[in-house]
């Protein structure tokens, strides 16, 4: 068992966070305000940007493929560094609310990320009024 878990960890996947173009942000597109930014920021950005912090458990196989597999598919997603017109804010609402996001995996390792009532009613607001610009 041993050797097959120190074999595991020569299998290194890519833990990038490519450089921010701030043209290309949520924030270049859309006037955020701050708690909607500070919501995004804490429960969001972490997988849904090119700002990932990389936990210590990233570096340790099999963990470490399941992390970079979640990341690249999130910001395949929706990253909020690279926000692309073919996602709508009313995307992150919806997710929010029917509870799908973030995801709950994330938020028992980050009970930071858990969004009361009120933030998510907060997103919900903004991107109501974000998609009618």
């Amino acid at each position: 068992m041993l050797v097959v878990f120190g074999g595991m960890q020569l299998v290194r996947p890519a833990r990038t966070n490519p450089p921010v173009n701030a043209a290309n942000t949520l924030e270049a597109q859309y006037e955020v305000p701050g708690e909607v930014k500070q919501v995004l920021e804490r429960a969001c950005s972490d997988c849904h940007s090119n700002r990932t912090k990389w936990p210590w458990y990233s570096h340790v196989a099999p963990v470490s493929w399941l992390l970079a597999d979640h990341v690249k598919d999130a910001r395949r997603k929706m990253n909020l560094d690279d926000f692309q017109e073919d996602v709508s804010v009313k995307d992150i609402c919806k997710e929010l609310r029917i509870g799908t996001m973030p995801l709950k995996g994330y938020v028992l390792l980050h009970p930071e990320a858990k969004l009361s009532g009120a933030e998510i009613q907060a997103v919900c607001a903004w991107t109501m009024k974000a998609q009618a610009k």
